[in-house]
C-alpha cells in the first residue's frame, strides 16, 4: 500500500473545500481556532499539561532511530480518521468482541508505529492515568511528526473519546486506494515512500494494454524499473519524493509538474479532470509556505472527522484493547 510520503502533502488537497481564499481568512499556523464539534485545543490544561512534551520526546527518540516513522505516524492517524472517524479504533487488536483493522488491505503487513503509540500511552499513564485517549494521541503524534520533519504546527483541537468498536469492511472500502482516482486522492505524500506493489501498474500496464503510463517522465519511468520488476519484489520500497524523502518540504509538487509522482493518485492530482487541484499543485509548487498553511488547515478539518465525544467513547487504558 501507499504509504509514508503519501501522507504529508496531500491532505491539504484532500478537503479541496478548504480552498485558497478560506486559507488566508483568520488566523495563521500556531493561532487557535475555537472549538470544533467540542474539541478544543486546552482539554488537557489542567488533567495533563505535560502530554506534549511527553509525545514530542518520544517521538524525538522513534524519529531519530527511523526518519519513516514521522510518515508512518500521520498515516495511522489517516487511516484511523477515514474508519468510522477519528476514533483509534484502526489501534484495536482482534479479540473475542473486535475484528481488527489491521488486517484490512490497506493496513495489513503495512501500518507501523504502533510501539510508538503504545510508549507515548504507557509515559502518560505514569503522569496522568485513564486521562489522554488514544484517539488524541494519534492526532498530536501525528502534528509533531510533520513539526520534527520541518513542517508547519498547528494547535490541535482535543477532546476526542476512543471507540468501543472497529470496522475491517470500512477499512476495506473508505481507505483510498494508491491508483486513487481524483476523487480520492487525499493524502499527504510528501515524505516517506511506496512499495513496488503500489505503483506497478503504471510501469508496465496502466491502462490494461500492457503499457506503461505515459505521463511518467522516462528517465524517472527507468529508474522505477530497477526497483520495481515486473513479476516479483512487490514489498520493494521507492521515495515518493525522492528530492527530500524526509524532510516535510514543497518539493512534491515540483515533482509532479516534472512528471515525477510516484502513485497515480500523486499524477491524477495534475492531470484529472479536476481543475482546481491541477491549480492547486502549481500554486503549492512555486509557494512552500501557502502549501503549509493549507495544509494544516486541512489536517484540523481531518482531525474532526466523527469525533467521539463523553459518554459515546472511552478513553483506554491500553489503546490495544477495550477497557
Amino acid at each position: 500500500m501507499a504509504s509514508y510520503k503519501a501522507m504529508f502533502s496531500l491532505v491539504a488537497l484532500a478537503f479541496l473545500s478548504c480552498s485558497l481564499s478560506e486559507a488566508f481568512h483568520g488566523s495563521g499556523f500556531g493561532h487557535g481556532q475555537g472549538s470544533y464539534s467540542g474539541l478544543i485545543p486546552e482539554y488537557y490544561m489542567f488533567s495533563c499539561p505535560q502530554a506534549n512534551e511527553i509525545i514530542m520526546s518520544v517521538l524525538e527518540n522513534a524519529i531519530a532511530k527511523d526518519s519513516r516513522m514521522a510518515a508512518s505516524l500521520l498515516r495511522l492517524h489517516f487511516h484511523d480518521c477515514f474508519v468510522q472517524g477519528c476514533d483509534a479504533s484502526v489501534l484495536l487488536d482482534d479479540s473475542t468482541t473486535i475484528v481488527s483493522e489491521k488486517n484490512a488491505g490497506p493496513n495489513k503487513n503495512s501500518i507501523r508505529g504502533l510501539e510508538v503509540i503504545d510508549e507515548i500511552k504507557a509515559k502518560l499513564k505514569e503522569v496522568c492515568p485513564h486521562t489522554v485517549s488514544c484517539a488524541d494521541i494519534l492526532a498530536l503524534t501525528a502534528r509533531d511528526s510533520i513539526v520534527l520533519s520541518g513542517g508547519p504546527h498547528w494547535e490541535v483541537p482535543l477532546g476526542r473519546k476512543d471507540s468501543r468498536t472497529a470496522s475491517l469492511s470500512k477499512s476495506n472500502s473508505d481507505i483510498p486506494a494508491p491508483n486513487s482516482t481524483i476523487q480520492l486522492s487525499i493524502r499527504g505524500h510528501t515524505i516517506g515512500v511506496a512499495r513496488c506493489v503500489s505503483f506497478r501498474q503504471r510501469l508496465y500496464n496502466q491502462n490494461g494494454n500492457n503499457e506503461r503510463d505515459e505521463t511518467l517522465e522516462i528517465n524517472y519511468y527507468n529508474d522505477l524499473k530497477t526497483v520495481c520488476p515486473k513479476v516479483g519484489g512487490d514489498n520493494n520500497i521507492s521515495p515518493l519524493d525522492f528530492s527530500s524523502p524526509v524532510k516535510f518540504d514543497n518539493n512534491y509538487f515540483k515533482l509532479i509538474l516534472l512528471g515525477k509522482g510516484l502513485l497515480n493518485s500523486d499524477e491524477v492530482l495534475l492531470t484529472g479532470n479536476v481543475r482546481k487541484t491541477m491549480e492547486l499543485v502549481r500554486i503549492y509548487a512555486e509557494n512552500e509556505a501557502i502549501f503549509f498553511f493549507q495544509f494544516a488547515k486541512s489536517m484540523v478539518k481531518m482531525g474532526n472527522i466523527n469525533p467521539l465525544l463523553g459518554s459515546n467513547g472511552e478513553v483506554r487504558k491500553n489503546c490495544r484493547r477495550l477497557n
